[in-house]
């Protein structure tokens, strides 16, 4: 991430003060952490001082903020059972951390002795009063449960624990116009390759970078999507258009191990480095929108919608566990609501 954060007193009160470079996409993102604020006379984005704001920019943590010696080992023990699942590193360390704020709360107890009403004291007193996101909550919640019905083989009520609504945020998607804006504006191939790819079959960034050679199925037409998003396979239909851009990319670049490498032969693309292709395409394209490479996912299923594929195989496209992840496209798709005419017309 191309920020920088430090301590600052606003106020009279702690706060993490963000420093980046004007950058549309950032502003929008620290906008969506929960109590930030735009200082003025600072010149400086700032968010409140909190364990879960202090891990998110990697600062020294809040004093008295580790567990007990027992806390540690059950930790510990956690995340070897969910290696032994076979969890991703991501979620090891975010559901490690979220169960290691709650056994800080609860640093004075043994953890055998906490209960249900222990972790809805936590959820009041702990979460809630410092105005923690709903996404946290959740976390922290979900964390707490798996932990004690797998490590400790106790089982807590979690549905007597108050949990936050979830927000019911639309996908943003980019017309087709402007896709196509975004997909012309790079020269270089391999720019125009990787952004033109993660539209054409919707994938995730990861899923673009973790890419073969051997993963694109020329003979049948598809692309072979190796342990996605929750260790599943998939595969997904492969455009000939892209096919034949494939084709000229690789006679130019002939990548060594992964399709789409940086520097150094045999290593994928840098993540971050893949952002600012987006960020100079839309740059080049004179696009002010704040667009993420997920936004060219969500264009995907919503543009297949559009164009009248079954709901269904968009689920199966995308990867998602659910229809209902799948559904919310209906939201943002606007072939039918084009067809309803306002009444404005008939004045």
């Amino acid at each position: 991430m191309n920020w920088t954060a430090k301590l600052m007193k606003h106020r009279n009160e702690s706060r993490i003060a963000v420093y980046f470079d004007r950058n549309a996409d950032l502003i929008e993102r620290i906008k969506q952490i929960e109590g930030a604020r735009w200082s003025q006379q600072n010149t400086v984005w700032h968010i409140p001082d909190t364990i879960e704001n202090r891990a998110r920019f990697k600062l020294e943590p809040l004093a008295n903020s580790m567990p007990s010696a027992e806390g540690i080992v059950q930790i510990e023990k956690f995340k070897q059972w969910l290696r032994s699942k076979r969890y991703s590193e991501s979620t090891i360390n975010t559901y490690s951390e979220a169960l290691k704020s709650f056994l800080v709360f609860y640093r004075e107890k043994p953890v055998s002795a906490i209960n249900n009403e222990d972790v809805i004291i936590f959820n009041n007193d702990f979460i809630l009063k410092r105005k923690l996101s709903a996404s946290y909550q959740n976390q922290t919640v979900n964390a707490i449960k798996l932990f004690f019905m797998t490590v400790r083989g106790t089982k807590m009520d979690i549905d007597t624990i108050h949990r936050p609504k979830r927000a019911k945020l639309l996908p943003n998607v980019l017309s087709k116009e402007e896709i196509k804006l975004i997909l012309d504006a790079h020269s270089n191939i391999k720019h125009k390759m990787m952004l033109s790819l993660i539209y054409s079959c919707g994938l995730r960034c990861g899923e673009l970078l973790a890419l073969k050679p051997i993963h694109i199925d020329s003979l049948r037409n598809i692309v072979l999507l190796k342990n996605a998003k929750g260790q599943k396979d998939r595969i997904v239909p492969l455009s000939p258009k892209i096919l034949n851009m494939l084709r000229e990319y690789y006679s130019i670049y002939k990548p060594k191990k992964y399709l789409f490498e940086g520097q150094v032969a045999g290593i994928p693309y840098d993540s971050r480095s893949l952002q600012q292709v987006l960020k100079q395409a839309l740059h080049k394209a004179h696009l002010t929108k704040p667009a993420t490479l997920h936004w060219l996912r969500h264009s995907y299923a919503t543009h297949l919608l559009e164009s009248g594929t079954d709901l269904r195989y968009i689920q199966e496209l995308l990867g998602h566990n659910s229809s209902k992840t799948t559904e919310i496209y209906t939201h943002v798709s606007t072939k039918s609501i084009q067809q309803i005419k306002s009444p404005f017309d008939n004045l």
